[in-house]
């Protein structure tokens, strides 16, 4: 959504010659840029229970305070020469008219979180809490190890936690990983080897306008870029301690040196867990160089990850309600798993504005593991092992004030192991679900443009044309090997009217798609052992397309005050769905549709505040299998609220934040036959207060999760409803030092 006026501060360190890093909370959706407050959400209970939740959240969330913002107006937070003052008012409110090639110029929904954003949140262990501001989208990792980011949004379930159906970029890189079985399924997303200290930036785009992101692109794409070293990031070292033994170690080192900008960041963290027998061990190690060269900017970063973890399982809501500790574990049998993930990856941008030429190249060994608990004896035991290369080169061609073009094309290798086998306590036995080696071969091709054909109204347009070309090797269905080529082309269209100077209007139609997994072209068939005969391959299965619209606004009715809003449809009419035993074709039809709003007030220069509310009024399969349900298992309602107060009371500066989060009415079968049911709300609140002085920075933080066995993460099964259950209260303390 647009962006508008506002204000970043960054105070001067009070040490000469050094600039310390401020957080502003500047928050972006679609054109505006405001500064950004903490987020709440209310919600109604399942059923036709009232709204309980909400005025409970409302009133935590005001009673918190409020955190201080960059200002609305031309104020600054204070009159000291410490205080720097960036004012980024009109410029950006043209933002969202000019033609351009970014995110935030697209005719759709879009939130831009930025670093300053990052440290306002209580990220803890999981990555995925820093999408927790983001309107509408319900972001989460389950409390069982590093087994992926989940990120739903307009309706889309995103095979439970792990990240599907939403297209991830790093830096030009895709995050996506096709055909997993390390119990995660199609397209999962593994963002743990990212920590906060190197994320600069992040754009979270609704619905599959954008050509430039390619497979899983149908509910929406998320752009992350990381950090540079130099002038922009300071050195920091940082220690954090939190409940259940949770310990982290971090450390950022930033220079410049004959123009080379360098950016180092070593991050270890430890927990044990609130889940008995859960623990997590992690290791992130990044270095990043950056240089100025001509007309571009040009990069070059490593990457190391390790983590070796525990989860506890899943429990029965029906057990829980009957006694059953909170704390216990599945059949007494933790999961296990552990990951590796190395990576080189060189980028080329422009240097000044769009146009110019831009290019990325990277190479990455990814390598993990997870072993789920399926009874007192056994887990079923997942593993990938790829060498994944890629490159993209692309271009973009300004004409003057009126248009924009952009072209370009990328491809992918992902070759190695994938397979799921059973062990028996902890032992590996002679029986597979599947094993396959694959080389995966991805190509595509991609143009968008915009052209302003009056002052406030332009013409969005774009298309992609990706093709696939597929070696599989079924080593458990050996005659079930086979090489697969499919191709798919998305085409995109919109447009924005600022049809008031303070009221812009967009509408889109457009688009995505994701590709066919190895599992369902070429089908392993029942548990068993490696060599059997039989086998199926259906090779003629297509990728799956949707088709998105979107029509919303954006408003800035008073100073101070932004408003924005969407509605959207998305249709599917060729769901890849299992119509018998090894049997995928490309035939099911879903339909998903809903709404949602987001409404912010800087009300001081030291007070803001924001209100969103996701509602899905349909998210189900149009032609289920006979006694299955049609309902998709995502939430109906989705509220995000908070507050933020930054002052500076004595030598010090002192930022206080609030968030509520609310989930309600999330539908599940359970039973024989089955029968629909809601999961109960699922209420989170979050309070953390920071004060720096000097060039230390201290935070207290709180995780407040009252419901009891509500999780915001379960599963339905014809035995109950099965949840991860998460502790009431969480604290933690961290202290930076800045040098």
């Amino acid at each position: 959504m647009p962006r508008g006026a506002g204000i970043a501060a960054a105070p001067a360190s009070q040490a000469a010659g050094r600039t310390r890093p401020s957080f502003p909370f500047v928050f972006s959706t679609g054109a505006f840029t405001l500064p950004r407050p903490t987020r709440f959400h209310p919600s109604r209970p399942p059923a036709r229970a009232p709204l309980r939740a909400l005025p409970h959240a409302v009133l935590l969330g005001c009673a918190l305070g409020c955190p201080a913002v960059a200002c609305a107006d031309e104020d600054v937070l204070d009159d000291t020469p410490a205080q720097v003052v960036e004012i980024r008012g009109s410029k950006e409110e043209q933002a969202r008219i000019a033609a351009g090639s970014g995110a935030r110029s697209l005719p759709s929904t879009v939130t831009s979180i930025t670093s300053d954003d990052i440290a306002t949140i209580n990220v803890g262990r999981d990555i995925s809490n820093v999408f927790r501001r983001v309107p509408g989208v319900v972001a989460n990792n389950i409390d069982q190890g590093d087994t992926g980011n989940g990120f739903r949004m307009r309706g889309f379930a995103t095979q439970g936690t792990h990240g599907a159906d939403t297209a991830v970029y790093v830096d030009g890189v895709p995050q996506n990983m096709p055909s997993s079985q390390g119990g995660a399924g199609h397209g999962p997303v593994f963002l743990e080897w990212l920590t906060p200290d190197m994320i600069a930036t992040i754009d979270v785009i609704k619905g599959p306008v954008s050509a430039l992101y390619g497979d899983q692109n149908r509910a929406g794409a998320v752009d992350i870029a990381t950090r540079e070293g130099g002038a922009a990031t300071a050195s920091s070292a940082a220690l954090t301690l939190e409940s259940y033994r949770g310990r982290r170690a971090s450390l950022t080192l930033s220079g410049e040196h004959e123009g080379t900008r360098s950016l180092l960041v070593a991050d270890r963290y430890l927990t044990d867990g609130f889940r008995r027998g859960a623990h997590n061990d992690r290791i992130n190690v990044f270095w990043k160089l950056s240089r100025t060269i001509g007309d571009g900017v040009y990069s070059l970063r490593a990457s190391y990850y390790r983590a070796d973890y525990a989860g506890a399982g899943y429990l029965l809501l029906p057990s829980l309600e009957a006694g059953l500790d909170p704390r216990a574990v599945q059949y007494d049998l933790p999961g296990f798993g552990d990951a590796h993930r190395k990576s080189v990856v060189f980028n080329r941008r422009p240097a000044g504005g769009e146009a110019g030429w831009s290019a990325t190249a990277y190479v990455e060994g990814f390598e993990r593991s997870r072993a789920i608990t399926t009874s007192t004896t056994q887990h079923t035991f997942g593993y990938d092992e790829r060498d994944i290369y890629g490159a993209r080169l692309a271009n973009t061609w300004t004409f003057g004030q009126a248009a924009v073009l952009s072209a370009g094309a990328e491809a992918r290798k992902d070759q190695g192991d994938a397979y799921r086998r059973q062990y028996r306590l902890r032992q590996p036995t002679a029986n597979y679900i599947n094993d396959q080696y694959l080389n995966l071969r991805t190509y595509g091709v991609f143009a968008q443009g915009q052209y302003r054909i009056l002052p406030d109204f332009k013409l969005h347009g774009g298309a992609r044309y990706d093709r696939f070309d597929y070696d599989l090797v079924n080593r458990k269905l050996p005659a079930a090997s086979t090489g697969y080529q499919g191709s798919v082309f998305t085409p995109k269209a919109g447009a924005l009217w600022s049809a008031l100077p303070r009221l812009d209007l967009f509408a889109n139609v457009a688009q995505g798609f994701r590709s066919p997994a190895a599992e369902q072209i070429s089908a392993s068939g029942n548990l068993g052992p490696l060599g059997a005969p039989g086998g199926r391959v259906n090779a003629s299965i297509a990728p799956s397309k949707v088709r998105s619209h979107d029509l919303g606004f954006d408003a800035r009715p008073l100073d101070g005050w932004q408003l924005s809003g969407a509605v959207y449809r998305i249709t599917n009419d060729d769901e890849i769905v299992n119509t018998a035993p090894d049997v995928y074709v490309a035939s099911g039809r879903t339909t998903r549709e809903g709404y949602e709003f987001d409404a912010r007030w800087q009300a001081t220069r030291a007070t803001s505040a924001y209100l969103s509310y996701g509602r899905i009024l349909r998210a189900r399969l149009d032609n289920p299998t006979p006694g299955t349900g049609a309902l998709l298992s995502v939430p109906a309602h989705t509220w995000k609220g908070g507050v933020q107060y930054r002052g500076e009371p004595g030598a010090g500066r002192l930022t206080l934040n609030g968030d509520v989060y609310v989930t309600a009415r999330n539908p599940y079968y359970a039973g024989t036959p089955s029968t629909l049911r809601a999961m109960p709300t699922y209420v989170r609140y979050d309070v953390k207060a920071t004060y720096d002085r000097g060039p230390y920075q201290g935070s207290l933080y709180a995780v407040l999760q009252p419901h009891r066995f509500a999780s915001d993460i379960a599963y339905g099964t014809t035995a109950g409803l099965l949840v991860s259950t998460v502790p009431k209260t969480q604290l933690g303390a961290s202290l930076r030092r800045f040098f």
